[in-house]
């Protein structure tokens, strides 16, 4: 945080957060445009080989999610006035629909039909092409808008008064849960003749959908911790690349992603375009995601609606080049929400994600409009950039 001593690298790290915070990164917008056009330049200057991917995809998440609830709704009216067979297939479809957005999925067929806008990916490469091994360690750029949804009270008020609670769970309550939950309460309703399930299904999906709406009224906020603390740590890895160089088999990818608030359409893009030219059992992953709070998490498992563990070789590796790098690193913890790494997660990769929480147990001013540089721990942000470093040399050896 501004107004504390500070290392050089410390410095170097605000500088970067506080330069990108300024501009508005809605996916798809032309301030994430802009904050692409900038870390290109930043790579470059630190002797990586730079590509700038633009992609073509919808750009939100609450639009898709509200629509698919608003049909939830709507089929929860069917199956009241007698209608179950459409009413149960409407609802199922909205739920599947519902599913593959929030578990990374591919087939988003609601997607193809709605707005379509162009994001920026942008790819850093540094080491040997044709290197034995490929680490690909990814951020994004862009930001999420606010909403009434995301204060941390409930937060708060769970570790500070129910400490006992908290002491033996490894995650929070899988929220999104709620999201689908009106659609799949109707499908059901449909198959079993309730019509009390039927009502209060039709009811929370209606409720969903309002939320939905209400948010693409919402302002973004700064997204300092989420994500451009993840973005400065790539910036900085590159910048000790430039000096010491990565070892001869090894081949670093830095890759800030856009629209990863739109439910990881950026990476998805990313992994349609270049998974194809990363073997499987060469490549491997390292997501960064809200650094800049004050405890570094080595994250076991993450996702919305299922738990997708992270695969147990790749998270050994990170954990002991923390060890190396003489950094504590949380172990434990499982994220209820969906990051980008969750895309090669499920493509089968060996993957490790990066996080950060407060005495709260969440990321510091998630999604809240105080996420701000001067609110950012940029000793956190600094020794992830330790972790990667270390984990770059960990890659070489196969550890």
């Amino acid at each position: 945080m501004s107004g504390v001593s500070q290392t050089p690298t410390q410095a170097a790290l605000q500088a970067d957060v506080s330069a990108l915070a300024a501009l508005d990164r809605l996916p798809c917008s032309a301030g994430e445009a802009e904050a692409a056009r900038w870390i290109a330049q930043r790579l470059q200057a630190s002797g990586a080989r730079v590509v700038v991917d633009e992609e073509t995809v919808h750009g939100t998440y609450f639009t898709p999610l509200g629509v698919l609830n608003a049909a939830g709704a709507a089929a929860g009216v069917a199956v009241l006035t007698g209608h179950r067979r459409t009413g149960g297939l409407i609802s199922a479809l909205a739920a599947a629909g519902i599913w593959q957005d929030l578990t990374g999925g591919r087939h988003r067929t609601l997607r193809r039909f709605l707005k379509r806008q162009t994001t920026t990916n942008v790819i850093g490469e540094i080491g040997a092409p044709d290197a034995a091994r490929t680490l690909v360690v990814h951020a994004h750029h862009d930001a999420a808008r606010t909403s009434f949804i995301f204060d941390q009270g409930a937060a708060r008020f769970m570790t500070e008064r129910l400490p006992g609670v908290m002491d033996r769970i490894d995650r929070w309550p899988p929220l999104m849960g709620l999201v689908i939950g009106g659609p799949a309460a109707v499908a059901v309703s449909a198959f079993t003749g309730g019509r009390r399930t039927a009502l209060l299904g039709a009811a929370f999906a209606a409720g969903t959908a309002a939320i939905m709406a209400h948010m693409i009224r919402e302002p973004v906020v700064p997204g300092a911790n989420d994500n451009l603390s993840g973005v400065a740590v790539l910036l900085e890895v590159a910048r000790r690349l430039q000096e010491r160089p990565p070892p001869a088999d090894v081949r670093v990818i830095l890759l800030s992603a856009g629209a990863e608030e739109a439910n990881q359409e950026g990476m998805l893009a990313y992994a349609r375009r270049h998974f194809g030219e990363l073997p499987v059992e060469s490549t491997s992953f390292l997501c960064l995601d809200t650094v800049g709070s004050p405890e570094l998490v080595l994250i076991e498992g993450e996702g919305f609606l299922r738990m997708y563990e992270y695969p147990s070789q790749q998270k050994e590796r990170v954990a002991a080049a923390a060890r190396d790098a003489d950094v504590p690193l949380r172990r434990g913890m499982r994220f209820t929400f969906a990051t980008d790494g969750l895309v090669p997660l499920r493509r089968g990769y060996e993957v490790a994600a990066l996080g950060s929480v407060t005495e709260h147990l969440v990321p510091a001013n998630y999604h809240w409009p105080t996420d701000t540089a001067d609110n950012v721990d940029y000793a956190t942000v600094a020794a992830a950039s330790d972790v990667v470093e270390a984990t770059i040399a960990r890659t070489a050896e196969g550890t």
